[in-house]
């Protein structure tokens, strides 16, 4: 196994022990786990990131580190990721959920500067 698929792997292992623990109510390991499993997501993503033929699995790593990226608040690092990935050549499908994940990071902060201001409800649909 690559050292790209291996970090790959135990990010994802991490991600789902995150989602176990917020299942059963312990929020704060899960966000140590979210946090574990996004550094070495994004440790996998900036391995291959020069890499323009190895699509999908470059844009697949950076999609996956930057959703983590989201879930931690760490919203800067989620849309260098976004935007290196989109740098490349993406698959469509790939390409499109990126963008939807940068309107979700950005939705809010548009609005407000152009004086809109929508509960999270409002968000939440306009974001789907």
């Amino acid at each position: 196994m690559s050292k790209i698929q291996e970090l790959h792997q135990q990010a994802m292992d991490l991600a789902e022990q995150a989602d176990l623990k917020k299942l059963n109510g312990d929020v704060t390991q899960a966000k140590a786990f979210l946090r574990q499993a996004l550094i070495l997501e994004a440790e996998a993503a900036q391995l291959i990131a020069e890499d323009m033929a190895a699509e999908p699995t470059r844009s697949v790593l950076h999609r996956s580190a930057a959703t983590l990226a989201i879930e931690c608040g760490e919203l800067q690092m989620a849309e260098k990721l976004i935007a290196v990935a989109i740098a490349g050549t993406p698959p469509l499908d790939i390409a499109e959920e990126l963008k939807d994940l940068f309107i979700q990071i950005n939705l809010r902060k548009y609005l407000e500067r152009r004086g809109v201001h929508l509960a999270e409800d409002q968000l939440q649909l306009l974001a789907c």
